[in-house]
């Protein structure tokens, strides 16, 4: 369900593989939404949520140092919106009850594909043309 489709790719082949990465991290937070069997998903919420803050930062440093590499001239405009990114991972309130836990990861997925194919689109791809 969530996988990069062709309108996704930017033709920079470590950027599309780090994004490949964050469609399947969006497609486990939906499967752990969706899972009927696990009564507590508070500890993979914050499994989910920890990885994401990890492999984003990675993924930022790269997609940033390439930028630098091609003197890409919105860098700065970029960058604060890996930022705003993070800040808003970091927000997160993982605390929740057994009750409150399908509507974090539901917020988490919202918030990751809706993020994730925005940027892509509107944002990532202006480092090709």
């Amino acid at each position: 369900m969530y996988e990069m489709k062709p309108e996704y790719f930017t033709g920079i082949d470590l950027i599309d593989q780090e994004h490949t990465r964050l469609f399947e991290l969006a497609q486990e937070t939906h499967d752990l939404l969706y899972d009927s069997f696990l009564v507590d998903k508070s500890d993979k919420i914050v499994e989910l949520v920890s990885e994401l803050i990890n492999y984003t930062r990675t993924h930022f440093a790269h997609e940033e140092e390439y930028q630098k590499s091609i003197q890409y001239p919105y860098i700065t405009q970029h960058a604060a919106q890996h930022r705003q990114f993070e800040d808003r991972l970091a927000e997160f309130d993982l605390s929740g009850s057994e009750d409150e836990q399908d509507e974090i990861a539901q917020d988490l997925l919202d918030f990751l594909t809706d993020w994730l194919i925005n940027h892509i689109q509107r944002v990532d791809k202006k480092l090709v043309k």
